[in-house]
């Protein structure tokens, strides 16, 4: 239980950060709906946030003073732009320009997935850290792409470069980096298995029970769960990504997608899911990596896999999704999380903002340890 510092009359010293947030769809305005709600949580943590930039597709909205969080969700809830709000929207307003003229502590990037060229995402992480600002992701395509290039501009090569976090990318609220990076640290990972895309698993539940692929997807929209481009999560390249991620985070193998043998859920039939769970097994798409000799090249897969349903990942429903390390030291651990919408996943952005307050990886503007660039 977190003790309560006012009841013991002590106050959190606070850390005022600065954050711009691109990206406004389910994820981003899922995060400016927490950022209100957990705001007594975090000061407990000593962080006080304040939102200066908010952009979506046709512009910004920028204000140093701090944006009106209840306004920017009103807004894009009426299916609005932010840059038409008064006075501090900006129209067409490239993402870089964003970024220099909000000047925040952090910048959280959730737009849209692009594997082809990264972009807007990727142009923009690169901007903001080679300005010394800290990163948070939702948008696993910066990372899908230039993964190593985006690691060595970033604390996670020196420690005095700026932060960057992105559990979201890899499961959402599931600690699958954190599990498998830290949790496991001195162990070797000798095998992963992963159930990442939850599109994917309930469209294959829902299958399981007569619904039609397409029908299913639909319903996953609706929902929020699914891709703005669907076909990245049914034909597999949405789990392929975060297998990446993986394998360049946890695994420490320098890794892009060409490096996947990738097949998603298009082609499997009811047919087929009826004659697995009559085998006692069910049908998930499943991400590994493994290897033979522990020397060796990892071989990293993404494609649906029949498991016996007591295994964990077969054990999951609908709206699961989970991971199984296996290890030489500290055996087989295996979590899962259940998401029926997009708030976990900011919340895991939320979960990377305050392990970045704590691992001193903010450049505040108040903040003599970190000199910022412009």
């Amino acid at each position: 239980m977190v003790p309560d510092l006012q009841e013991r009359g002590e106050a959190a010293p606070l850390t005022q950060v600065r954050i711009a947030i691109a990206g406004l769809g389910n994820v981003g305005r899922g995060l400016l709906a927490i950022l209100h709600s957990q705001a007594d949580l975090l000061a407990q943590v000593g962080l006080s946030i304040r939102v200066v930039g908010a952009a979506d597709s046709a512009g910004a909205a920028i204000d140093p003073a701090g944006l009106d969080l209840a306004t920017l969700t009103a807004t894009k809830a009426a299916g609005r732009t932010v840059a038409r709000l008064p006075r501090v929207g900006r129209l067409d307003l490239p993402l870089p320009d964003f970024l220099d003229a909000a000047a925040p502590d952090l910048f959280c990037e959730a737009t849209p997935v692009d594997l082809r060229t990264g972009q807007p995402g990727l142009g923009a992480v690169r901007h903001a850290l080679a300005r010394g600002i800290a990163c948070v992701l939702a948008n696993k395509g910066p990372l899908a792409l230039a993964y190593q290039e985006l690691a060595a501009q970033s604390d996670l090569e020196a420690p005095d470069r700026p932060g960057l976090r992105f559990s979201a990318c890899v499961g959402g609220a599931l600690p699958t980096i954190n599990l498998g990076g830290r949790d496991l640290a001195g162990a070797r990972i000798t095998d992963v298995e992963c159930v990442l895309n939850g599109t994917c698993q309930g469209v294959l539940r829902a299958m399981e029970s007569g619904q039609s692929l397409d029908d299913a997807v639909a319903e996953m929209q609706r929902r929020g769960v699914a891709e703005t481009d669907p076909s990245l999560d049914v034909d597999g390249w949405d789990q392929a990504v975060k297998l990446v991620i993986l394998a360049n985070a946890v695994l420490g193998r320098p890794t892009v997608l060409g490096d996947l043998t990738v097949r998603g859920i298009r082609d499997v039939t009811g047919v087929e899911l009826a004659a697995a769970a009559a085998r006692g097994e069910r049908i998930v798409l499943l991400g590994r990596a493994r290897r033979d000799d522990p020397a060796g090249d990892w071989k990293l897969t993404v494609e649906p896999t029949s498991l016996p349903v007591t295994h964990p990942l077969a054990r999951m429903g609908a709206d699961e999704m989970g991971i199984v390390y296996r290890t030489d030291i500290s055996g087989v651990i295996h979590a899962t999380s259940e998401e029926i919408d997009a708030v976990p996943t900011a919340a895991a952005m939320l979960r990377d903002i305050i392990d970045l307050h704590r691992a001193g990886a903010l450049r505040t503007t108040t903040s003599p340890r970190y000199p910022r660039t412009r």
